[in-house]
């Protein structure tokens, strides 16, 4: 099989407790990798009409593997037997388990967002509000909590009942990622045009951090150092605590 993608790479995951990644691919494939043996990619899984959009591993059945297409179909593959063991409707855009058990999976899909019961494959919220597209979804730590970008807006939702809590009007700066500050739950971080947004949910205040970086696509956190990363169109990364 070819070693690289033939076009561009949409989102990257690492498998839990393992040096393999997925990568998802405008060439509508899903590529594993090994970490340790980078140069060549293990499996390949394609069945797609359209480019896969995203992708996630489940954090404890660590051989579920979710991937979502721009024709709003989200397939689960189970790595072990390399077979599908289901198909859903409504995610055309990020996908992401729920932190710990895994029992919900989020989807982004247009201006709102599905979520899923992971064994059933039912879906038990349509979280609607945004008034454009929501290119952007994180869990908090202990999974209460789902967050979702679009351009101009910054929303919560409580996974316990499926309603929206509060939100985040841009004041001019484009929104395109978020994620959660690994050290502080309630702090978070967002994304933008050319600079950072800290939003503490307790206090309900904000702060901008200056980045001399061009439209934060890619905001990650790594609980261990507390550091979050972030990636940007004009081909930088940088690391904050």
């Amino acid at each position: 099989m070819p070693e690289k993608h033939q076009s561009a790479i949409l989102d990257v995951r690492f498998r839990p407790n393992s040096s393999q990644l997925a990568t998802a691919s405008m060439d509508k494939s899903v590529r594993i990798w090994d970490a340790a043996n980078p140069s060549r990619c293990v499996q390949q899984y394609t069945g797609h009409n359209s480019a896969v959009m995203s992708l996630d591993f489940h954090p404890n059945k660590t051989d579920l593997l979710c991937f979502s297409d721009s024709e709003n179909e989200i397939r689960y593959w189970n790595m072990t037997t390399s077979s599908f063991t289901n198909t859903l409707k409504g995610g055309n855009a990020q996908v992401r388990f729920q932190p710990g058990a895994g029992e919900l999976l989020a989807a982004a899909y247009d201006k709102g967002i599905s979520i899923f019961n992971v064994e059933t494959g039912r879906q038990i919220y349509s979280l609607q509000g945004h008034p454009e597209e929501v290119n952007y979804i994180c869990w908090v730590a202990n999974g209460d909590i789902l967050a979702s970008v679009s351009r101009n807006f910054v929303k919560f939702w409580s996974l316990s009942s499926g309603e929206y809590i509060k939100g985040l009007r841009s004041s001019g700066e484009q929104y395109y990622s978020c994620v959660f500050h690994p050290s502080y739950s309630n702090i978070l971080v967002i994304g933008g045009t050319t600079n950072i947004e800290l939003w503490n949910l307790a206090e309900d205040k904000s702060m901008t951090i200056p980045t001399d970086q061009n439209i934060i696509s890619c905001l990650v956190q790594s609980p261990v150092t507390g550091i979050v990363a972030s990636a940007s169109h004009d081909c930088t990364v940088k690391l904050w605590r």
